[in-house]
């Protein structure tokens, strides 16, 4: 028992075995199908050991190889159906634990990550376009969700995003400028649109310099019509709109609670308030009154 995986864990492998599902049962592997492509379960290989020939038959027509190799142990009656791991999704590509590689963006979730956006924002747009610091942070910063891009494991980049009743709103990107000559401004943009998309959006606004509104439009944004021009520290801006479609699985009332109690940006994985769904119900509190 020391070996099974409990509710919400992540297995290191799904064992099939005993299948039977006569008649209108049938219904049910689908169903079953579905669960397992969902986390903790998407992306783990399954395994099988058919006793008959008929059952080596089965397993090879539904695209399972025969021969499994575990660690340092291969085991040549098993069958093996290797499943590739589901992408994740661009808003959360980077981990702490994971290779450096490449350009990756996470949510900024603790105090370490908003002193790494801190840092790059006082970089681009303090120290280069001169702005004055009560105007950079604005106290809009404790109310906004940001997103953190790294070069090859490098704080790089960042973007805030706030959201209102019927819109979200992507301000503050800034890349520093030892790493404008990669993509990550269109990266951590993307991720942004993502995560908007994610959270049920459908129109994202900005205000854009006037001098970058060729970099907007690449993203599908365009000037909002009829709309003045303004300014504040020290350059010329636009509004800007884009309308986007929600994501298929965006989350909504609805969805499963503990997807919605999961940190901000991990929707795709479980986490730990569900992991704690296993030690059931004991209400610690009023049994102490």
């Amino acid at each position: 028992m020391a070996l099974l995986a409990v509710p919400g864990e992540r297995p290191a492998g799904i064992y099939i075995w005993a299948t039977f599902a006569p008649g209108r049962l049938a219904g049910g592997i689908a169903l079953f199908m579905d669960q397992i492509a969902k986390a903790p379960y998407d992306g783990v290989n399954m395994y099988t050991r058919p006793n008959t020939e008929v059952g080596h038959r089965f397993n090879e027509s539904l695209g399972l190889k025969k021969g499994a190799k575990i660690g340092p142990v291969f085991n040549d009656n098993l069958y093996v159906f290797t499943r590739a791991p589901k992408p994740v999704p661009l808003y959360d590509s980077y981990r702490r634990e994971g290779p450096k590689n490449g350009i990756t963006v996470t949510v900024a979730r603790t105090i370490d990550d908003f002193l790494r956006v801190t840092s790059i924002r006082s970089a681009v747009y303090i120290a280069e376009q001169e702005c004055p610091y009560e105007e950079e942070f604005d106290g809009n910063n404790f109310s906004a969700t940001h997103l953190l891009g790294f070069v090859n494991g490098e704080p790089a980049g960042c973007l805030r995003i706030r959201f209102f009743a019927d819109f979200a709103k992507i301000e503050r990107l800034a890349v520093r400028k030892e790493f404008r000559h990669t993509r990550l401004s269109f990266q951590i943009v993307r991720a942004g649109f993502e995560l908007c998309k994610m959270k049920g959006y459908r129109r994202i606004y900005g205000h854009s310099q006037k001098r970058l509104v060729n970099f907007w439009s690449r993203f599908g944004f365009r000037v909002c019509e009829g709309r003045p021009e303004f300014s504040f520290s020290d350059f010329d801006y636009v509004e800007i709109v884009a309308d986007v479609e929600r994501h298929p699985n965006a989350v909504t009332i609805g969805a499963d609670p503990y997807v919605i109690i999961r940190p901000e940006g991990r929707w795709h994985e479980p986490g730990i308030l569900e992991g704690s769904s296993s030690r059931g119900v004991s209400r610690p509190s009023v049994a102490a009154g």
